[in-house]
């Protein structure tokens, strides 16, 4: 989960070009009304089910269920749900998954953690995304990282950059994939 623009994309293709060969895995990218993010989850290497939402800011158990129909299960050992880009609607709506993980950046600002606290509530891990840019956005990824803390003490926060897949061997061990 996270908004546009923050990463989740970029993550799912790093993973995929880590894990792949050692895991069966397949993905449900939710979008308004684009294929772009799908069409990048599948040149790396992920089967990915297209869901576009219209107007509905998140993916729901319904629209979960239909996507489902169309991926063999049996043959998987990870299925991604890559959400809506919102930091609001996808936090009621856990969607049966394990693990949750919430993908923020430097260039949202310093207040993601604050501003939008249902969303951390229920997440296993936090991409603090595109800590490269940490300076030059004026955000201090330690205060984050302690807004993260202070709401849910038991959260893991792992310092990504998704686009030369810094982090992300610590956030696929995180999420314990």
């Amino acid at each position: 989960m996270g908004s546009v623009g923050s990463g989740k994309t970029s993550f799912l293709t790093q993973v995929a070009a880590r894990l792949k060969g050692k895991r069966r895995m397949a993905a449900i990218a939710g979008d308004l009304t684009t294929t772009i993010d799908a069409q990048r989850i599948t040149d790396a290497g992920i089967e990915t089910v297209q869901v576009n939402t219209g107007r509905m800011c998140h993916l729901d158990s319904i629209i979960v269920r239909r996507a489902l129909e169309q991926l063999d299960l049996t043959k998987l050992d990870l299925l991604f749900i890559e959400n809506v880009g919102n930091l609001i609607c996808p936090a009621g709506f856990p969607l049966g998954s394990h693990k949750r993980a919430v993908v923020i950046s430097v260039t949202e600002g310093p207040y993601m953690v604050v501003k939008h606290p249902y969303m951390f509530l229920d997440a296993d891990v936090v991409l603090l995304n595109k800590v490269d840019l940490a300076e030059a956005m004026g955000v201090d990824p330690d205060a984050l990282e302690r807004d993260a803390h202070q709401l849910k003490p038991s959260i893991a926060v792992v310092r990504t950059n998704c686009l030369t897949g810094e982090g992300v061997d610590e956030a696929i061990e995180a999420l314990g994939l």
